[in-house]
């Protein structure tokens, strides 16, 4: 029996070896290009549901957002669609006569309580005494950081 212990050449070896290191640090630097170039993070996308309950309020929760939102850069209106576009109430989420309290005309309920607007934290709107439940208005949130709208939907009608 014959032994043939021949194997490749140390030099075509170590050709070989660069040849795949530099395929591979090519291939990471071309997924990783695209990145570099986007200096900018992507305008935040949301979803709400809104709930019309019989007492005259309306409950809307976020129902997705794409990232966590920092409360002093968030908007929220009311927009009366009825002629012309007027806006009869608006502020900020952070405001203090809105963040977490209870009882007034529209409050800001963080349920995770992490100082953040995030999925599952909800506004309620006292439409009866604010005159905001004809089914004429819209409930706006903005992001002020980019100035997009997250949120625009219609509150529903409640009949009496």
């Amino acid at each position: 029996m014959q032994r043939d212990d021949e194997a490749v050449s140390p030099v075509i070896a170590t050709v070989l070896l660069l040849a795949i290191t530099v395929l591979l640090s090519s291939m990471v630097f071309v997924m990783m290009a695209s990145t570099l170039d986007n200096v900018e993070k992507a305008e935040p996308q949301g979803k709400v549901s809104v709930r019309a309950l019989s007492n005259g309020y309306h409950v809307i929760s976020i129902t997705s957002l794409d990232q966590s939102l920092d409360p002093l850069k968030v908007e929220w209106s009311i927009v009366n669609q009825t002629g012309q576009s007027v806006t009869e109430h608006f502020g900020t989420v952070d405001d203090s006569d809105v963040y977490g309290t209870v009882g007034t005309n529209i409050s800001f309920h963080d349920r995770d309580a992490g100082w953040s607007v995030t999925k599952g934290d909800y506004f309620v709107l006292d439409c009866g005494s604010l005159g905001c439940n004809t089914g004429n208005h819209y409930f706006q949130l903005v992001d002020k950081g980019s100035d997009s709208v997250l949120v625009n939907i219609r509150l529903p009608a409640i009949e009496s």
